[in-house]
């Protein structure tokens, strides 16, 4: 993926990531990749991929477990 380096890049990674579980790559129910992993794939920094993943959790995109990890959460209802 391509970064614009003139956006802030965490919106476009968690555009990527929502992309991804739109098309189900990472499916409902099953364990959303590691922090430390996502920011070696997109080459930023963890903190980047942390406000990534906290947008798609704000969403309910995702769900922390402490100690366990992020879980992908069925997709919220479409509006409009």
């Amino acid at each position: 993926m391509d970064l614009d380096r003139g956006k802030p890049v965490w919106t476009q990674i968690a555009d990527e990531l929502r992309r991804r579980i739109d098309a189900g790559t990472y499916v409902p129910g099953a364990r959303f990749p590691a922090v430390v992993d996502l920011a070696a794939e997109f080459d930023v920094a963890a903190s980047t991929i942390q406000k990534a993943v906290a947008a798609l959790r704000t969403e309910g995109r995702l769900r922390t477990v402490l100690g366990q990890g992020s879980f992908v959460e069925d997709a919220p209802p479409r509006r409009g």
